[in-house]
């Protein structure tokens, strides 16, 4: 398993097949990106990577306990930064966050390279970071009927991460990716499939077993696993999440991104000016 202590996320293996499913597991936050679930995130990619019994990876979301409606589930609702959360954390801990590091260079090139095959089961909302995560890390996207994504960054008054710059134009071509980027609107499950972000739209009941099923299409004995590493072109991502990073670290200190996010908190449109 792992010496790491696991707090916001869940993992877990199955020792007969090998599959590991990581589950964000904050629920009462729409299973945000704290910087402890991107951290977590990072160990549990560590923990697959260096366990050879550990065969496949998959990602999905934790349900609100007492919440019996599907439609209302969430895979990840973004990112999500509390001071607290950083201050709460043990010198040796919080020595492993890079706060410069907001595109989340080192997880996505973890991900990325990681030769063992990783899919995302998206059981619910997907906001930023919980659609660029698996654009960026995931193998195969196999989403919820009840799933739906948005990008709201160009709405706060930053970029996109996670690579999605360099993804997003080449899944969707330049024009389509910028409309997405630059509104923010709405995208449904269905919308997702037919513009090629996700994989296969399944019955919210049987999310799990089929993304756990194609796993094993894809690791011995049914599947030649490294294959799926030499796929993977991993120079051009490093490039996006340098550009991406330089352009955060700027943005998260405008003007805008503060009247953005004051205008969330006071339930009201923002006041752009460009600076």
């Amino acid at each position: 398993m792992t010496e790491k202590n696991f707090e916001a996320i869940l993992y877990e293996k199955d020792d007969e097949t090998g599959i590991v499913t990581v589950t964000i597991n904050r629920p009462e936050i729409r299973n945000a990106l704290t910087l402890r679930v991107l951290l977590e995130l990072n160990w549990a990619t560590d923990a697959v990577e260096k366990d050879d019994t550990a065969k496949a990876l998959i990602i999905t979301g934790a349900r609100s306990e007492g919440n019996n409606d599907p439609a209302r589930e969430a895979f990840c609702s973004g990112g999500y930064f509390n001071p607290a959360e950083l201050e709460s954390m043990d010198k040796e801990t919080k020595a492993e966050i890079d706060l410069t590091d907001i595109a989340q260079k080192k997880l996505c090139l973890k991900l990325w390279s990681l030769y063992k095959p990783v899919i995302v089961a998206m059981n619910g909302l997907a906001i930023g970071g919980g659609l660029t995560i698996p654009l960026a890390c995931a193998d195969l996207i196999f989403a919820s009927e009840h799933a739906w994504a948005r990008l709201p960054f160009v709405n706060l008054g930053i970029v996109p991460e996670l690579a999605s710059s360099y993804f997003l134009p080449r899944l969707l071509g330049l024009q389509r990716a910028k409309e997405i980027m630059f509104f923010g609107e709405k995208m449904t499950a269905q919308q997702l499939l037919e513009m090629g972000i996700v994989n296969k739209v399944l019955p919210h009941g049987e999310l799990i077993s089929y993304a756990r099923e194609t796993a094993l299409k894809l690791i011995p004995p049914r599947g030649a696993w490294m294959a799926v590493r030499m796929t993977k072109d991993i120079e051009a991502v490093t490039r996006a999440l340098d550009l991406e990073n330089v352009a955060l670290n700027k943005l998260f200190a405008s003007n805008d991104f503060f009247e953005a996010i004051t205008a969330r908190i006071e339930k009201r449109e923002p006041v752009f000016k460009g600076k």
